[in-house]
């Protein structure tokens, strides 16, 4: 692989001919990857920071953007970061997936060259080496429209990331050696909202005023329910796509999944719980934060409401409910390839399907074996 002078040098070289062709704006990043102690579940663990933090710093952008993130990798195993939902057009060595990218070794740095080109919405970014996404690591991702765009709603007052999933008390090394093992991952010992477990998240709302909150699913093995006590959410993006505004008391949120919804605080001034649960499974693990209003002193009382729990049907139907709005200006997708699909004769279909066989006594996966 190039060194690090080498690709600064090309970069400068590539950079100073660009902005004379008026190329989009580029934002540099540079982060620093090491262990830490950090306490999700109120253990002291060996965590993965990202410049000191968990979860990592939030990248905020606009459509078409130029990302230059130069990463530097000070773990003692070689390290990749994968960008969830982050298209990567002629250029798949940047999607931080082992084939694709060489690892950074320690001790090493790489400098990822992205263009968030024709993309909007809401996305996170997570190590896809040796299990990390087990120790952190991630963060989240939010592509804002052009300016001039219209967007299919009111800016909303405040925007929030909740980064929300399943969680271990395990080292993720012992994880990894379970799975290298054969045997399936243990059931997550609970579940985390942005780091932390139970109530110890506050977001503050001023009452009557509507708030976005991209909501990421960042587990390892879980479903979540999301739902906020007494409000309704209007739901507007999903990863990178404006949607219909359909309204929900709760949503299911699969893994790798992300979700925009608008809520406004309607309600009178007081706490609310912001409840996270665990889909599908026989034992229901959940986590809180708070909805504040900034005019109440008051806290949240009494029992968080609860949600669904294994029903296969109703997640079904809520998934059937999104339909993409199709008259919604958001990204401006180059009128060629993949755009084109609906032009397409389909010749030939093909089904694929997922399986988990047991293998000379191993638990494995498999796709249309």
């Amino acid at each position: 692989m190039a060194s690090y002078s080498s690709i600064c040098c090309l970069l400068l070289v590539f950079m100073l001919v660009s902005c004379t062709r008026g190329e989009s704006p580029y934002r540099f990043f540079n982060w620093n990857v090491t262990y830490g102690d950090i306490y999700p579940l109120g253990v002291k663990q060996q965590g993965i920071l990202i410049n000191g933090q968990f979860p990592g710093p939030s990248i905020e952008a606009v459509t078409n953007d130029n990302l230059i993130i130069s990463v530097f990798n000070a773990l003692d195993e070689p390290f990749l970061i994968s960008w969830n939902g982050v298209q990567q057009r002629r250029n798949s060595w940047q999607d931080g997936v082992y084939g694709t990218n060489c690892p950074i070794s320690p001790g090493k740095n790489f400098t990822y060259v992205l263009q968030v080109k024709d993309q909007i919405g809401s996305y996170f970014y997570f190590p896809s080496l040796a299990f990390h996404k087990a120790a952190g690591g991630y963060g989240g991702i939010k592509i804002a429209s052009r300016p001039l765009i219209p967007v299919p709603f009111d800016p909303p007052a405040g925007d929030f990331t909740i980064l929300a999933g399943d969680w271990y008390k395990k080292n993720h090394t012992d994880l990894k050696a379970i799975l290298d093992s054969g045997s399936d991952l243990p059931f997550p010992d609970g579940l985390v909202i942005n780091g932390r477990g139970s109530n110890a998240n506050t977001f503050t709302v001023d009452q009557g005023k509507t708030y976005r909150f991209r909501i990421s699913n960042v587990g390892i093995s879980t479903s979540i329910n999301f739902r906020i006590q007494g409000h309704k959410m209007l739901l507007v993006e999903v990863e990178g796509t404006h949607t219909l505004q359909n309204t929900y008391d709760s949503l299911d949120i699969h893994l790798g999944q992300s979700y925009s919804v608008l809520v406004r605080a309607d309600q009178p001034p007081q706490g609310y719980y912001i409840v996270i649960s665990t889909r599908f499974t026989s034992q229901v693990l959940s986590a809180t934060s708070v909805l504040h209003y900034s005019n109440s002193a008051g806290s949240v009382s009494g029992p968080p409401p609860g949600g669904p729990t294994t029903q296969i049907d109703w997640s079904l139907e809520q998934a059937r409910s999104l339909r993409r709005n199709l008259t919604a200006s958001g990204p401006r997708p180059n009128p060629q390839g993949s755009y084109h699909y609906g032009l397409i004769n389909t010749t030939h279909t093909i089904r694929l399907q997922n399986t988990g066989p047991t293998i000379n006594g191993k638990q494995r996966y498999a796709v249309n074996t």
